[in-house]
């Protein structure tokens, strides 16, 4: 799939990857890395490097490239499915489990748990996931069963047409109203933590 951007004024002075990742936060950090290291991501018409620093306004090229779950095993895990079609299955991926493979978390992760009950799977990226929520978070996740359904549902959260809603838990006193209406992004320096930004 193909997307030019134009880079927004809160990404001046990021590296391109981080910037990238807010922009098309439906893929990995890791993943846009590997594409603009193998030339699949040109910034102004040129080829970059992921520690390049954009301004606002820089135009970006970005060719994804679908590359399938790899060689993960799959694994029986605990996971309910409250929707299945020929197109696309939802999860509740209850609190504790982790979503994706990654450091600390080589297996007994939903990816794993999803190749076992639906092997087809593994012909897609991240089996199939198309957006994730932390391990400690509870909740409903889309994963496409079909390339074409992936394709729609990635291109549809980049296009902001599917919403998410969240419910937080708070102990201890509020001390400042109840309600946080802001704008939410991922924190440019602490990458494992959000925080609220234009």
């Amino acid at each position: 799939e193909q997307h030019a951007l134009v880079l927004p004024p809160e990404d001046e002075g990021l590296r391109l990857d981080q910037a990238l990742a807010q922009v098309l936060d439906q893929y990995s950090r890791s993943m846009l890395k590997d594409w603009i290291d193998a030339g699949l991501v040109r910034l102004n018409g040129a080829p970059t490097r992921p520690r390049t620093r954009v301004a606002a306004g820089d135009r970006v090229e970005v060719t994804a490239t679908l590359a399938a779950a790899g060689e993960l095993t799959p694994q029986a895990i605990a996971f309910t499915v409250v929707h299945a079609d020929p197109a696309l299955i939802v999860i509740d991926k209850p609190a504790g489990l982790v979503v994706h493979p990654g450091a600390g978390n080589p297996d007994r992760t939903l990816v794993n748990g999803l190749l076992a009950r639906f092997p087809e799977l593994a012909a897609l990226p991240r089996a199939g996931l198309v957006h994730r929520i932390d391990k400690d978070t509870s909740g409903l996740l889309i994963a496409a069963r079909t390339p074409a359904a992936f394709q729609r549902l990635v291109r549809a959260l980049a296009r902001r047409r599917i919403h998410r809603h969240y419910l937080a838990v708070v102990n201890g006193l509020l001390v400042a109203g109840g309600t946080v209406d802001m704008p939410i992004g991922r924190d440019p320096v602490q990458r494992t933590r959000m925080r609220v930004m234009e």
